[in-house]
């Protein structure tokens, strides 16, 4: 058999599936040093990165803080980062990648400076809107004298609800605006693509009584509204935050930082129902240390961009 000429072998090469990796964008202690990266060829071993050094150091913000990083990809291979840039601030920090090792200057997005009275802008989260063309930024704010009914459900007086605003460009964003209210104190919500439908991952944040779980709702636009409530699928008793999901194969992963217990956990499913605790199969880096991984996102990558931020870590 003659070998292949070099243009058919180049064809042949181009027309075969991509190799993906995972990668997982997450903080460390208070978030003071920026952005840290681990990766993954299965969504279950994951290894750090650039030696655990990070990869983005915060500057915008009072605080300059850069906790609950979330990224998510433009159709033109652009990733853009948000992130929580303080305690009780009412803007969220912004920059934008094409490899994870050269970022744009970071922009400080005042998502709620109209509301003088907010307590915070928590874990904001990205997710891009094939239907539109634009993405959608959303967040957990207090608001004091709003919400009555359940003043007083969370820790420190707070009680959340979800905000959003959208973008083309991260230069005009639309008027922000009431994202979801489930009749309680709210935070880390998370969109979950499947089934040509949006579930959003969810946590309720109450405190009087305990509950400190996940629920999904779903809906059939990325905006919402988000019905149809499910049952907690978090482990019972085990409070939990930062959700954030993958589809691995036919299996649907929901990472979760048990922050009490200071450990990473994960849940799976097949249908979005029926739920089993994998937990014991995550390799994750710095586990039990002060410096183990914390509210962070993943993300699928072109392995490539793996393969770059390995050989600039070494």
């Amino acid at each position: 058999m003659k070998p292949l000429p070099l243009f058919a072998l180049l064809v042949l090469i181009s027309s075969l599936p991509m190799r993906a990796d995972y990668l997982f964008t997450y903080f460390t202690k208070n978030g003071e040093d920026g952005l840290h990266l681990a990766a993954s060829s299965d969504g279950y071993r994951w290894e750090r990165l650039n030696r655990g050094r990070s990869y983005l150091t915060p500057a915008v913000g009072k605080s300059k803080l850069m906790r609950d990083p979330c990224v998510a990809r433009s159709p033109d291979g652009t990733y853009h980062l948000v992130w929580t840039s303080g305690w009780n601030e009412n803007n969220i920090g912004y920059a934008s990648t094409r490899d994870f090792i050269t970022w744009t200057a970071q922009k400080e997005i005042p998502v709620m400076a109209h509301e003088p009275q907010v307590r915070n802008t928590w874990a904001p989260e990205i997710f891009y809107d094939t239907r539109r063309d634009e993405f959608l930024i959303y967040w957990a704010s207090t608001i004091p004298g709003r919400f009555t009914a359940t003043a007083g459900s969370s820790e420190s007086e707070y009680n959340h609800r979800m905000y959003y605003t959208t973008t083309r460009d991260f230069t005009s964003f639309a008027p922000t605006r009431l994202f979801l209210d489930p009749g309680f104190s709210v935070i880390d919500a998370t969109i979950l693509p499947a089934d040509g439908r949006f579930y959003l991952i969810l946590k309720d944040e109450t405190r009087h009584p305990p509950r400190k779980y996940f629920q999904l709702a779903e809906a059939d636009d990325p905006r919402g509204p988000y019905r149809n409530l499910s049952a907690p699928f978090s482990p019972a008793g085990l409070w939990v935050e930062g959700p954030t999901a993958l589809r691995i194969g036919d299996d649907y992963v929901v990472y979760f930082d048990a922050y009490q217990k200071k450990h990473y956990g994960a849940m799976r499913s097949r249908d979005l129902k029926t739920w089993e605790d994998v937990t014991a199969r995550l390799v994750l880096p710095d586990e039990g240390t002060p410096v183990r991984m914390r509210h962070g996102t993943v993300i699928e990558v072109p392995g490539a961009v793996v393969e770059r931020l390995r050989r600039h870590g070494e």
